[in-house]
């Protein structure tokens, strides 16, 4: 199972998979829980900030916690292969706000440049359109860059129904319920 829950006993491989990505502060870290206000205080390649962010995907992901401005709490999944290495990071948004409406959708998701275009995404995603099924969830909106044509076939693949492109986002319906192909 590509999924896995976040865990406390993997900082050495945090460290290699966010330089990998070119460091905190990249754009691809696409569910992360790095993007908008919700970013630990502690430096985040230190075994403390590292720490902190595990502590801040945990407190999104409890509904009882209440939420920063402009947040929806959300479950988060490490992206693992089939040998258990950490290789991308997904968030499944349990609601929508006008930004996730607009631009972010649902599933937010990435792969680690040196694994990418080897089937991870799409089975990653088919298996967090049963999570999303598991809590309720009919159909989700996902979304990725005009420009990002693999993303693109991989939602389709799992059949996103393509609605339009606001900005630079395509915006695409996903059913979570019927058979998909991964």
């Amino acid at each position: 199972m590509p999924l896995i829950l976040p865990s406390r006993d993997r900082f050495a491989e945090w460290v290699e998979l966010v330089e990998e990505y070119g460091g905190p502060d990249s754009a691809e870290l696409a569910g992360s829980g790095f993007h908008g206000n919700r970013e630990p205080r502690t430096p985040v390649l230190t075994a403390a900030g590292y720490a902190e962010w595990l502590t801040m995907l945990e407190e999104e992901a409890d509904e009882s916690v209440p939420l920063l401005p402009g947040r929806v709490h959300s479950s988060w999944f490490w992206i693992v292969d089939d040998a258990g290495e950490w290789i991308g990071f997904l968030a499944l948004r349990r609601t929508l706000n006008e930004f996730l409406h607009e631009y972010g959708g649902h599933i937010g998701y990435s792969i680690r440049p040196s694994r990418r275009h080897q089937g991870h995404a799409a089975r990653a995603l088919h298996d967090a359109l049963g999570e999303a099924s598991a809590l309720g969830l009919d159909r989700v909106l996902i979304t990725c860059d005009e420009d990002n044509i693999g993303s693109a076939r991989t939602i389709e693949r799992n059949g996103g129904v393509y609605e339009d492109t606001r900005g630079v986002k395509r915006r695409y319906w996903v059913p979570t319920h019927p058979a998909r192909v991964a």
